[in-house]
């Protein structure tokens, strides 16, 4: 096999499953198989909520909660993360159903499996570490926002209207309410949601959102009650397909599938790595994790799925109930499967402002108020990326949100760094007697320190020197003023780019134009080569005016003095 062929196979095994995923299957079986049934039960109206808020309907959340659920299970890098629709999902599909229809959506599905597949292979799945943590922060503010605003319509018993637009389509759910109110579906959602919220917090462990949906379906059925159903649902999976593939709009598809694709990686490892921090030794792999949700959604939408990531909510569900390993994820798409095949009817028959509570309460659940509020409170930058983050989100879409949210923690991040850089004159007779005087014994004295001071400076560059921080640095050093000798000290530099390099070479060719010259020392070796590609100390090299240490530069300035007369003679 040659050496291609073998890297390529070893980074796919390094991604499939292992020996000891399926032997964990038989340590807790017990804890697993209960801990199934809970995140099953809480799932299962998630599941149809946020597929009648995609668009495809409800048959769509549960075909890929059954689907998605169990290849993410086996095949994902965590061993405790739960996958299927999510709300955040939905809210990047909604747009994408409104442009080109459920073809669409499920093609987008296809195309992000396989660029999850290909990140899974390039090992990008560590990149994630590099999102602040107020990029989170503020995207799920966001998210929680957009998929309260998703569920007005349903709540307010109103036709949901045009539109991608989540605060426009509100908002004209709110008018059409208006016109026509229908004060039972407001009440029916507004009822689920309180029982959620409330009985979550007095026991967490019961399952409210499914008793809440439960009774509001009694309660509808009982007293037939003008309220809207879910409607009629296949009984069982559809045979794979690939039928629904739109070829001629794949050109047009590849921006929403890289969104998709950004999306699913990025909540994915999220809901992983809160799974990670609320057990006590499981870590996940990130690579791993790629390739599960790659194919899942690579192979869910043949049978009907939307795209799915990791779920937070059902994965910390998940963790609370006891999971010991992938058994229990797995059995959770089972028992949905099980309730696919045998239960259609009755689902068939739950309201949908039931299902709109669900969600009002899974976004007030979404979002921790108290670190939302610890980090407005941290630093004025970290509330700004939060609060750009969450606006973005709401007004945007959700990858354009995170790249938002990037840039201005970037640019944020880059101001703190430059406003580091310092550019220090360093008194030289301080400097002398501090390191340097038993390095030059022609020191006679404050006197000559005092002239020496007259007519030489020495800087002393601390920090990075890039480009955010360059401009800055070249403004101080041109002040410099009634001096003979500029000596510049790098050795504190601790970076330095092609930016900083040429900002550097025009601050020297500037003091040289003024009659200055000028020394430098104490280039650090990692250094040398971006200020030698540059150009921007060969000629100061080749006239011997770069010393290895401060000393030397000192010595020569003083050498270059007493032959110019500055100095006088009796001096050396």
């Amino acid at each position: 096999m040659t050496p291609v062929l073998s890297a390529g196979w070893a980074r796919l095994r390094a991604v499939l499953p292992a020996w000891a995923d399926l032997a964990a299957f038989g340590r807790h079986p017990r804890r697993d198989l209960l801990a199934g049934l809970t995140v099953a039960i809480v799932a299962l109206p998630l599941a149809l909520g946020f597929g009648i808020s995609s668009g495809l309907g409800a048959e769509a959340g549960l075909a890929t909660a059954v689907v998605a659920g169990a290849l993410a299970a086996v095949f994902g890098g965590s061993a405790l993360q739960v996958s299927g629709p999510t709300g955040a999902m939905t809210v990047v599909l909604v747009p994408i159903m409104h442009a080109h229809g459920a073809t669409g959506v499920l093609t987008v599905g296809v195309m992000a499996g396989l660029l999850l597949l290909g990140l899974a292979v390039a090992r990008a799945g560590r990149f994630m570490t590099l999102v602040p943590a107020p990029v989170v922060e503020g995207f799920t503010l966001g998210i929680a926002c957009v998929i309260g605003l998703q569920q007005v319509p349903a709540a307010l018993g109103v036709p949901t209207p045009e539109g991608d637009k989540v605060l426009a389509v509100a908002w004209q759910a709110i008018l059409d309410f208006a016109a026509r109110p229908n004060w039972v579906a407001i009440a029916m959602a507004v009822a689920v949601a309180a029982v959620i919220l409330a009985g979550g917090r007095l026991r967490p462990a019961v399952p409210f959102s499914l008793l809440a949906v439960v009774a509001a379906t009694l309660a509808a059925e009982l007293a037939e009650l003008p309220v809207a159903r879910i409607g009629a649902l296949p009984a069982g999976l559809p045979a794979p397909s690939l039928g629904f593939l739109d070829v001629a709009a794949l050109s047009s598809l590849i921006a929403p599938a890289i969104a998709v694709a950004a999306l699913a990686a990025l909540e994915s490892l999220l809901s992983a790595a809160v799974a990670d921090g609320m057990s006590v030794n499981h870590q996940h792999d990130p690579d791993r994790e790629l390739f599960g949700q790659g194919l899942a959604n690579l192979i869910a939408p043949l049978f009907g799925g939307v795209p799915a990531t990791g779920a937070i909510a059902r994965t910390a569900v998940n963790v609370r109930a006891g999971a010991a390993s992938r058994l229990a994820a797995l059995a959770h798409a089972a028992l949905l499967g099980v309730i696919v095949f045998t239960a259609a009817d009755l689902v068939a028959r739950i309201p949908l402002a039931a299902l709109a509570g669900v969600l009002l309460a899974t976004a007030v659940r979404m979002v921790e108020v108290g670190s939302v509020l610890a980090m407005l409170r941290s630093t004025r930058a970290d509330a700004v990326v939060l609060a750009s983050t969450a606006i973005a989100t709401l007004a945007l879409d959700l990858v354009t949100a995170v790249i938002v949210g990037l840039i201005v923690a970037g640019a944020l991040a880059l101001r703190a760094i430059a406003r580091n850089v310092r550019l220090d004159a360093v008194p030289l007779h301080a400097d002398l007697h501090a390191d340097l005087l038993g390095d030059l014994p022609d020191v006679r004295g404050a006197e000559e320190h005092e002239l020496l001071a007259e007519h030489i400076v020495a800087y002393r560059l601390d920090g990075p020197l890039f480009f955010a921080a360059a401009h800055r640095f070249l403004l101080e050093l041109s002040e410099v003023a009634d001096v003979s000798v500029v000596i510049l000290r790098m050795s504190r530099i601790t970076t330095i780019d092609a930016s900083g390099a040429l900002v550097l070479g025009d601050a020297i060719a500037r003091l040289e134009r003024r009659g200055i010259t000028v020394y430098v020392s104490g280039i650090r070796d990692d250094h040398h080569r971006p200020l030698h590609a540059l150009g921007v100390i060969a000629r100061l090299d080749e006239a011997g005016q770069v010393f290895a240490s401060t000393p030397e530069a000192i010595a020569a300035a003083r050498r270059h003095l007493h032959q110019a007369g500055i100095l006088p003679s009796s001096a050396g």
